[in-house]
């Protein structure tokens, strides 16, 4: 059965400005009739990574949460951390990306909260039956809410083709190890002329798949890894990389099947919200924002 999808073209005028325009938009999707009081809801975003410009302004934001909260709701800003070691591999760093690109809590009413823990070690298994998928690692943060708001901005993506609400959910919704789940079907690939024998990978290794070799340098069981994705960020000479190997198809499958997943946790319809604003030709985590491929469209909502 198809679903309404409600459509505001960003037009606006004096006596309806934007807040004023967003609110209408999301009172006409009938969001507070799903919340109650209390409920503690994700607002599911990408932050942008170090470098990038495209992502969505945080003023856009407010009036959402702003809404939720009239709604007795209690919404936070969320997102995982990433596969890549880069500014938003960890906790720590990733919040402060988010707060230099303009989330502040107490200006927009809402804390930043990063969805996988620390490390991004903090997930809840999901069970899927999935043509790819047995079993969904899924960021606890977003599990646990008592309700999903995703908050998308709509450009073109290296991978998935487009990036928007199932991406950002399936994807970005995922722990460490379930991006990995989903991006790779093996461990890390080993570099090892450019292991310097630290053993801190080793060290958080939880299932023991690496070792230090006789030679001093890093070796792999890889039949004991369950592609959790830690040696990535403990690793700082880049011996440990990730290992490419999905294709696009089943790629794509498996973010599907995540998807499904994390939308699994809710006992209560989800909100999606996609900006087609700067749609650009790359995503958020690039480190760059090329010139957008097609003027702005608006925003949808959809149950």
């Amino acid at each position: 059965m198809p679903s309404t999808v409600w459509f505001w073209n960003l037009r606006a005028k004096i006596h309806a400005p934007y807040a004023v325009r967003m609110k209408r938009l999301l009172k006409a999707a009938k969001v507070n009739e799903h919340l109650r009081p209390g409920d503690l809801v994700a607002l599911k975003i990408h932050f942008g990574e170090a470098g990038t410009t495209g992502y969505l302004r945080p003023i856009w934001l407010a009036p959402v949460v702003e809404f939720l909260a009239k709604a007795g709701a209690r919404p936070f800003f969320t997102y995982a951390s990433t596969l890549y070691v880069g500014e938003r591999g960890e906790a720590v760093s990733h919040a402060l990306c988010a707060a230099r690109h303009g989330f502040d809590p107490l200006a927009l009413n809402a804390p930043v909260l990063i969805a996988d823990g620390l490390r991004g070690e903090h997930q809840v298994a999901i069970p899927v039956k999935g043509k790819r998928i047995k079993q969904a690692y899924i960021a606890g943060a977003v599990a646990e809410a008592d309700a999903l708001v995703s908050v998308n901005h709509v450009k073109a993506h290296e991978l998935a083709g487009f990036g928007g609400a199932l991406k950002n959910v399936g994807m970005g919704s995922a722990s460490k190890q379930g991006k990995m789940h989903q991006h790779v079907t093996t461990g890390p690939k080993l570099e090892r002329a450019k292991c310097k024998g630290c053993g801190l990978c080793v060290t958080v290794c939880a299932p023991g798949a690496l070792a230090l070799a006789p030679d001093g340098l890093i070796e792999l069981e890889a039949g004991t890894c369950r592609g959790c994705g830690a040696c990535f960020l403990a690793c700082r000479n880049g011996a440990l990389v990730i290992d490419w190997k999905t294709d696009m198809q089943e790629f794509q499958e498996r973010m599907m099947e995540y998807a499904k997943a994390v939308l699994a946790t809710k006992k209560r319809p989800s909100l999606h919200l996609n900006f087609v604003v700067d749609v650009v030709p790359d995503c958020d985590c690039i480190g760059f924002t090329d010139a957008p491929i097609c003027p702005d469209i608006g925003v949808l909502a959809r149950r």
